[in-house]
């Protein structure tokens, strides 16, 4: 892959990422603690955890990608408390973070083996694809919890 086809995958990805971190906006503005908070069963994920969690999993494997170490706590994501201005925040974060390492991006980092903490190596490519992929699914996770929450009784 030469680097003009390296440009053309970043510039994908960063329009994909930066349309899910829209996505994550649009579902937590505006919200109050009481509703980001909720979980709707007791082993269920919260918006704030499902948001936390996202964007560790993307900051983390970003960083893999590019082969920069990570320290990334996942158990803590998954302990997450946050109101709307603090998601925002971090969306904003993962955004800029992502714009910087997208913006130097190689041909390498793409058809490259990189690692993950406790997963097989796969190609930087891999790692973009399946990472939007599972942040999508929790794009829907949320929207689905934020319309259980609505329906309560």
């Amino acid at each position: 892959m030469a680097g003009v086809e390296a440009a053309i995958v970043a510039r994908t990805v960063r329009e994909l990422f930066s349309s899910l971190h829209d996505g994550l906006r649009n579902q937590v503005r505006d919200l109050d603690p009481g509703t980001l908070n909720w979980r709707p069963l007791p082993k269920a994920n919260s918006i704030a955890v499902l948001v936390t969690h996202t964007l560790g999993s993307e900051r983390e494997m970003i960083r893999a990608v590019r082969s920069l170490s990570s320290d990334r706590d996942r158990d803590s994501e998954f302990k997450a408390e946050a109101d709307s201005a603090e998601l925002l925040a971090l969306i904003d974060q993962a955004q800029r973070e992502m714009e910087q390492h997208l913006g130097e991006l190689t041909a390498e980092d793409l058809v490259e083996l990189r690692s993950r903490k406790g997963q097989d190596p796969r190609t930087g490519l891999a790692w973009l694809i399946s990472n939007y992929g599972h942040a999508r699914e929790h794009l829907a996770q949320i929207e689905l919890t934020k319309q259980l929450y609505d329906s309560r009784t």
